[in-house]
C-alpha cells in the first residue's frame, strides 16, 4: 500500500503508450507553491504579533505608562507654580524699571539688548525658589547701588557747580557709534591671537576702516606714534584735570605732537595698524596715570537707553580685538 501511494505521487499512467511516466514539476509551479507558503507564514506571524501586543506589554511600556500617570497628576501643580513665578517676576520687573527711571529717566534695558527675551527661557531646570531668591538678592543689590549712585551724583553736581573740578573728556571719539559697535572694555579679556586672558586697558569701538576719529575733549597732542606692532599708530592727547586719552590702531594720523585740539577735531581714521584682529578703534582714558573704564565717559554723548546698552555690551564681551 505504501509503495503504491508513493508511486501515485511520483508517476502517472500514460493511456496512449500504456505505461507509467515520471511526473516533473515546472519552475512556475515550484515558485507559486513557495510563494503561498511564504505569504501564509508571514500572515500568521503578523496576526500573532498583533494579538501579543494587544494583550501583553513589556517592562519598558509599563514604565512609560507609570510615568505618564505621574505627570498627569503633577501637571496642575506645575501650572500653578508657573503662574506664581510669573507674578513674582512681573512685580520685580516693575520694581527694577522704577529704579532705572529714577536713575536714568528711561526704561530698564533687556538682559540681552541684541535679543530681548525673558531670562527664564535660558533654562527650565532651576527650582522656582532658587529663581525667586536669586532675583530678590539682585533687586536688593540694585536698590543699594542706586542709593550709592544718587549720593555720587549729588557730590558730583556739588563739585561742578562750585567750579573746583575740571570736566573729563566726555565726547565719543567716533561720531554716531551705537551700542552694537561697542566691544570689550577694561579688564581681563581673551586675547584673539593667543586665546588666553590678558589685561585690556581700553575699550574697542568697532567701525569701518577709514571712519574719522575725533578728540574726546579739548587738549594738547602729547605724542604721536607710528608703529607696525602692538597698538599700531597712536595719538595721545593730554587734557585738563590730569586726564589723558589714547587713540590706537589708526590708519591715518591728521595731527602732530604739540598741537592743540578742540573737542570733535578729527585726529585720524580707524584702521588695522599694529596687532589688530579687525578694523576698530582702541580707546583709552587715564586719570593721573591710572586707567579708567572709557564707557563711563560716554553718558553725555548718547541717550540713557543707549548708554545702558553700551555698558552691558562692554562688560559682557569677553574677547578683545587686539
Amino acid at each position: 500500500m505504501v509503495r503504491r501511494s508513493v508511486m501515485r505521487k511520483q508517476y502517472v499512467f500514460d493511456k496512449n503508450n500504456l505505461k507509467f511516466k515520471k511526473v516533473t514539476l515546472s519552475l512556475e509551479k515550484v515558485v507559486m507553491t513557495c510563494l503561498k507558503y511564504f505569504i501564509t507564514t508571514a500572515s500568521l506571524a503578523v496576526v500573532f504579533y498583533i494579538v501579543f501586543s494587544l494583550f501583553f506589554s513589556n517592562e519598558e511600556e509599563r514604565r512609560l505608562r507609570r510615568e505618564n500617570r505621574m505627570y498627569a497628576r503633577l501637571y496642575p501643580e506645575m501650572v500653578r507654580k508657573e503662574k506664581l513665578v510669573k507674578d513674582v517676576v512681573g512685580g520685580l520687573k516693575v520694581k527694577d524699571n522704577n529704579i532705572y527711571k529714577d536713575l536714568f529717566h528711561s526704561d530698564a534695558p533687556n538682559i540681552n539688548p541684541n535679543k530681548p527675551g525673558d531670562f527664564l527661557s535660558a533654562s527650565d531646570s532651576i527650582p522656582d525658589k532658587d529663581i525667586v531668591e536669586y532675583t530678590k538678592k539682585k533687586v536688593d543689590m540694585l536698590e543699594h547701588s542706586s542709593e550709592k549712585v544718587t549720593a555720587n551724583f549729588k557730590r558730583i553736581f556739588s563739585k561742578i557747580s562750585s567750579g573746583e573740578v575740571e570736566l573729563p573728556p566726555l565726547s565719543l571719539p567716533i561720531e554716531g557709534i551705537t551700542f552694537a559697535q561697542t566691544g570689550a572694555s577694561i579688564g581681563q579679556k581673551i586675547n584673539p591671537f593667543y586665546k588666553v586672558m590678558t589685561p585690556h586697558n581700553g575699550i574697542d569701538l568697532i567701525a569701518s576702516q577709514g571712519v574719522s576719529v575725533s578728540a574726546a575733549g579739548d587738549g594738547v597732542v602729547t605724542d604721536v606714534i607710528h608703529s607696525a606692532k602692538g597698538l599700531g599708530n597712536e595719538v595721545i592727547i593730554s587734557h585738563k584735570g590730569g586726564y589723558e586719552t589714547r587713540y590706537a590702531h589708526l590708519q591715518d594720523i591728521e595731527v602732530v605732537k604739540g598741537r592743540s585740539v578742540k573737542k570733535g577735531s578729527v585726529i585720524g581714521a580707524v584702521g588695522v595698524s599694529g596687532k589688530s584682529f579687525a578694523p576698530h578703534l582702541h580707546f583709552e582714558v587715564l586719570k593721573d596715570g591710572q586707567y579708567k573704564d572709557p564707557v563711563n565717559y560716554f553718558f553725555a554723548s548718547v541717550t540713557p537707553q543707549e548708554y545702558a546698552n553700551m555698558m552691558y555690551m562692554s562688560v559682557s564681551t569677553g574677547q578683545s580685538m587686539d
